[in-house]
């Protein structure tokens, strides 16, 4: 099965750069060019790209906003949003992600990572590296207005569920998880499916978020 890629960036440099490698792969192709947020938003819908690369700083609509647009958009449900940061610790990687991104990228990614992270995020997996994950905490979920949201869902999760959203927090697999919790990778799956149906999350970037903003896990633990 191909996967259908839009770029999305201002510059055309970047835009051609990235067309080359990502069609020099079988199974990836480009389906179209944005060059700005507006842009990316049009061809979301008319292409049916299976991953948009989002760069942050667009002129029109930035990639925030092109992002919200698009998580927002019922009949684009199957799109992910892969977002290309300058910095892994960028001040816009939380409203990304909150605003529906499956994950994000430095622009200085080694070409093949850049590839797997495509393939990655096309599955319906989240994309948090550790070190982006620990410094996006550290920094950013630990602020008054973005603790402590209250989310009446939660009180639909059972308490191996509950266990399991902690993990995901953590940036631990499903195999990881299994190792952790001592089932197998097949029932942490489920478990993890679960927990978006009932949250009503598209992937696990959002459960790392609600994890953090709801208190289930917590910097340094």
């Amino acid at each position: 099965m191909t996967i259908r890629v839009l770029l999305a960036d201002d510059q055309a440099l970047v835009r051609t750069s990235f067309r080359m490698l990502i069609e020099s792969e079988p199974d990836l192709e480009v389906v179209g060019e944005a060059a700005t947020g507006g842009e990316a938003v049009r061809l979301a819908r008319s292409t049916r790209a299976d991953v948009v690369l989002m760069d942050i700083r667009m002129p029109d609509m930035d990639g925030l906003a092109a992002t919200r647009a698009i998580s927002a958009d019922e009949d684009l449900a199957g799109v992910r949003v892969l977002v290309l940061t300058t910095f892994e610790a960028d001040e816009y990687v939380l409203q990304a992600l909150r605003a529906g991104a499956s994950g994000f990228l430095g622009k200085g990614v080694e070409l093949s990572d850049l590839l797997d992270a495509v393939r990655l995020v096309a599955r319906g997996e989240a994309l948090l590296s550790p070190r982006a994950t620990k410094a996006l905490i550290a920094q950013y979920l630990t602020t008054p207005d973005l603790t402590n949201t209250p989310a009446p869902e939660l009180t639909t999760l059972t308490d191996r569920e509950r266990q399991v959203l902690v993990l995901v927090a953590a940036g631990l697999s499903n195999d990881a998880i299994a190792e952790q919790l001592h089932i197998s990778p097949s029932t942490a799956k489920t478990h993890v499916n679960r927990i978006m149906t009932k949250l009503g999350v598209r992937d696990r970037a959002q459960l790392v978020v609600i994890a953090y903003q709801t208190g289930h896990a917590h910097p340094g633990a």
